[in-house]
This record gives structure tokens, sequence and C-alpha cells, in this order.
């Protein structure tokens, strides 16, 4: 057997988000007898913890900037030290700073587009630098991947030339699954068996939106008194949330919970999945709580209109009236039990049949090869 291919994946950060999962499902689900995946990550977290416990090499070089140049003599020493082949960037923070290291040493680089840096709510200033950075980036790299249609068009309508292959996520559903449940999380937080718990589960930033989604509860109990309402996660909002709950007279209505691990077991708790971003690239949340059989309540925006279809298998929001269109989707899924039922089964045949992790894998795969079979272009540093 021939030299396995050392592939560094490199990501922003060590908390567990989408891109992290998606990491972790990926060198999960790599062929070993090719492809040997070492990991780089700009900050410690679980999800480093994870890797370990799977025996995946790891390393950390701390940063929470992108285009950090002090770090970049750091990236290329670790890039010899580790012998890599081939390098697959997730999100913008690990390309800007492993690009001019890799192309230093000639190694080609992949980048996963996992979300734009740039969005519509920035200002116009900070708009064109961040559509500048993505172009760096992309005209640099020897792939790019995004990872919904909605993605794709983003940068191609921002980004003169850009050309990107079209992956989406896999959830593996061998661990996101109804009949995997080893928890019971709603005798573990003193939830009755027939409150309807509507679930959120995301970091507490202005992206998913918090507190909208804590307006809209409060006016939705006017309607269905028999909800509750976990929310899961940790950020700069969560302090601002909890106070927004108590002035609100909330009290037990609503649980919140830090970040966990067992998120399965979460998410087997819950009847109703919220999900009210205000942009995404392709919310892997939202997958894994459609594997696990969710009724799902999502902002009509990128990628998770490409997977959610109104009053098919969910409900879409408009983000343009938040809050209203949230207490007004919480009602009637609230109030229909048989709509849950329908979603629920739905949820789980839309992640069967187009998001299966292995079928990720091999298409990732395919690419690696590709790269490494081409002569790599020189476009300057």
């Amino acid at each position: 057997m021939g030299k396995k291919i050392r592939v560094l994946e490199c990501i922003r950060q060590g908390k567990i988000g989408g891109g992290e999962s998606h990491l972790l499902n990926l060198v999960e689900y790599l062929d070993k007898s090719r492809f040997e995946p070492v990991v780089l990550s700009f900050t410690q977290g679980p999800m480093i913890d994870r890797l370990q416990q799977m025996g995946v090499g790891t390393d950390v070089i701390y940063t929470e900037k992108p285009f950090d140049l002090t770090k970049w003599g750091r990236v290329k020493e670790l890039l010899r030290a580790k012998k890599v082949d081939l390098i697959h960037a997730h999100g913008t923070r690990a390309a800007s700073n492993v690009l001019w290291a890799a192309r230093s040493l000639g190694i080609p680089v992949v980048y996963t587009i996992h979300g734009w840096s740039f969005h519509q709510d920035q200002q116009t200033l900070l708009k064109r630098m961040r559509i500048a950075g993505e172009s760096y980036i992309t005209t640099r790299t020897a792939v790019n991947i995004s990872v919904s249609e909605a993605n794709q068009a983003s940068g191609r309508k921002n980004i003169r030339g850009f050309e990107s292959v079209l992956v989406n996520y896999g959830i593996d559903q061998k661990k996101f699954s109804p009949a995997g449940v080893s928890k019971d999380v709603r005798a573990e937080l003193g939830i009755a068996s027939d409150d309807l718990l509507v679930l959120f589960i995301a970091r507490f930033t202005k992206q998913k939106q918090p507190l909208a989604m804590i307006r809209a509860f409060k006016a939705a109990l006017e309607t269905v008194p028999g909800m509750r309402l976990l929310m899961v996660g940790d950020g700069e909002l969560r302090e601002e949330a909890l106070k927004l709950s108590s002035e609100l007279g909330l009290g037990e209505r609503i649980l919140f919970q830090t970040f966990r691990q067992d998120v399965p077991d979460v998410l087997a708790a819950a009847d109703i999945f919220v999900l009210p971003s205000l942009w995404e690239g392709l919310p892997i949340g939202l997958l894994e709580a459609m594997a696990m059989g969710k009724a799902i309540i999502a902002s009509d925006v990128d990628g998770t209109g490409e997977v959610l279809k109104h009053r098919e298998n969910g409900l879409l929001i408009q983000t343009g009236q938040l809050v209203s269109s949230l207490t007004e989707a919480l009602v009637q899924l609230g109030r229909d039990r048989e709509m849950q039922k329908k979603f629920q089964q739905r949820a789980i045949e839309t992640i069967s049949g187009r998001f299966n992790v292995v079928r990720m894998a091999r298409e990732i795969e395919a690419i690696y090869t590709d790269v490494l079979n081409k002569p790599l272009a020189n476009n300057g540093i």
C-alpha cells in the first residue's frame, strides 16, 4: 500500500458549531486507508477533546483574527513538521491564516465556505472589506466548496470570477437517530412529558436572534399556554437573553442551558426546533434536528430554503417581520399535532435522501484526489 495522503483540516475555533461538527464528521468518515487527517484549530475547545478521543492528531495556534500575519510563520513550521500534502480550510479565518504558508510551501488548499464573512446587515465599508478578503482567498485556492446553492450564488454575485463545487453537508444518522437516544433530558430538567417543548440550540449572537425567539415565545404563550422553551448555547447575548426572560415574567417557562455535548439527547427531548437566523450558509444544526425527527420552524434565508419547503417538511418564517412571523408559526404548529407529526416524519426522509455523511465524505475525497493530480496554479501570494 502506498503512502497515505496527509490532510490538514483547519478551522477557526475549538468550540462546537456548524463548521466544527462538519469537520468532526468528515474526519471520522474519511477513508483511513488512503487519507490521514490531522487538525489545526485557532482556539481550544471541546472539539479538540473530541478529536483527541478519536485518536486524531491536533494542534492549536491561538488567534481570533483573520489574516493574523503574526501567526503565519508558526503555521508554516507546523506544515513542514506534519509533512502535510493537502490543506482543507474550513471558513474564512482558517483559510486566511494558512494560505500564505501553504502557497510558500507549494501545498494546495481546498476552501469550504461554511458561510460568507460578508452579509447584508453589515455597513457598506465593512462589507466591501470582507468581500475583498474573500476574493483574495477564493482566487488563490485550488478548489472552493460551497455548502449550498445560495452560498454559491452569493459568491458569484459578489466576487468576480468566483467558482466553486457544491457539496452539501452530511449528517451521521447513526449518531443523530431517534432510536439512539441514551438520556432522558426532560426528566433531567424537570420538563413534563405532556409539555410542548420548543428548542433553540445555537450561539447567542445577533445572527441567531435569541432575543426575538424569547419575544415571539412570550406572544405565542397567550394562545398556546402549554409550551415551554429550552434555550441551549453561549454567546455575547446570553446575559441579555436571561434579563429579557426575567423582565417578561417568563420564569420557569424558559429554561437556559450552556452549551452541551449531548446534542442528540437534547434534540430528542424537543417537539419543535426553531432557528430564527438572519443569515446562514447551510445550518448543520438544522440538519441534525431534522435527522432526529423534529418539527422545524426556520428563517427563509440562504441554504435553509433549499432544505425546508414551506408547509411540506417545516415552516419558513420571514426575517423582515421576525417576531410576528415566528409567533404566528409557533401558534400554528403548536396547536396542530398532526402537522407536527407530518413534519417530523418528512424531516427524517429529507436527511436520509439528500444529506448523508458517507456520500459527503466520498465527494470530498474525490476533490482531494483531483486536486493532488493537478499542478498547483501560481496566482501570487
